[in-house]
């Protein structure tokens, strides 16, 4: 009998190991998987303009790449620390043909948001699809730890950089345009060891749902992925996850397994294109393997 191809997915344990924040892909042992072999575009977002945050590595590596063979132009954001991994995910995209523009910067940062809008539109002459994916966490084991250093910096990366984005797309999305955020399955089911993490991807989801009711006469389309455990630098890089416990990581999921990139992608190719999902706005697909929630 034939074995499931989930089943061949990398499985824990994994090498112990644990990186410096942000963390490199490059660096992750096992090598997170991206390229998706089995799937088969179809042309849905040919000629499109895509911002994706968070793009060099990880899951938003995954949709740039997927957006890239199904036809899309391509605008990437990341952190300075991570350009060798942007670089390789524009080689990637460039070699399906796509174009791949990569933009450094810190999200965070007063004005940047505004400005890699304007850079994007200055490249292309559009926006088309923004997805707000980059992320920062950090595991406290006591709420005694979360001091308000660490809450301005994860609602300021996660919160304030995507409500930031979405202001200074707006002016340039057409009706047709799409908005797709990266929540968490922690901003449904919470997260005892990630407080603010999880207060941060419940807050996404409420905006999405919000903004998705206020664009509809728009006709722009808002949604956002709740993604489950995913093989990425976020956890490794995370200074609150010792390595014994990243060797562990996603093994309490119900498939045992974190999910690789390429399991999530589809789902925001799905979101992107009105082809597909035209008459989705305002929900937050779950993509938790296996886990469920009426969140």
């Amino acid at each position: 009998m034939k074995k499931n191809p989930a089943q061949r997915k990398p499985r824990p344990p994994f090498p112990k190991q644990h990186q410096v924040s942000p963390g490199l892909e490059s660096e992750l042992r096992p090598k997170p998987r991206f390229q998706a072999p089995d799937y088969r575009p179809a042309g849905k977002l040919d000629r499109r303009v895509a911002l994706i945050t968070g793009g060099d590595s990880g899951i938003g590596r995954a949709v740039a790449l997927l957006f890239a063979r199904e036809g899309a132009r391509l605008a990437i954001n990341f952190l300075p620390e991570e350009q060798a991994d942007a670089d390789l995910t524009c080689r990637e995209a460039e070699k399906r043909g796509a174009r791949c523009i990569a933009l450094p910067g810190d999200l965070t940062q007063a004005g940047f948001c505004e400005e890699l809008v304007e850079n994007t539109v200055e490249e292309y002459g559009a926006l088309d699809i923004l997805v707000s994916n980059a992320a920062h966490q950090l595991r406290k084991d006591s709420m005694e730890e979360l001091s308000d250093e660490e809450m301005r910096r994860t609602f300021d990366t996660n919160v304030y950089a995507y409500m930031r984005l979405v202001r200074a797309a707006l002016p340039h999305m057409a009706a047709g345009s799409v908005i797709i955020a990266t929540s968490s399955e922690t901003g449904i089911l919470g997260s005892e060891k990630l407080p603010d993490y999880s207060a941060s991807k419940g807050a996404i989801n409420a905006f999405t749902k919000s903004l998705a009711l206020a664009l509809i006469p728009r006709g722009i389309r808002v949604n956002a992925i709740a993604p489950g455990p995913v093989w990425t630098p976020l956890n490794p890089s995370d200074a609150g996850l010792p390595a014994d416990r990243v060797a562990r990581f996603g093994e309490s999921s119900p498939m045992g397994r974190p999910a690789q990139p390429e399991e999530l992608a589809p789902a925001y190719v799905f979101l992107a294109s009105n082809a597909d999902s035209s008459y989705i706005t305002g929900t937050v697909l779950q993509v938790m393997g296996g886990e469920t929630s009426g969140g």
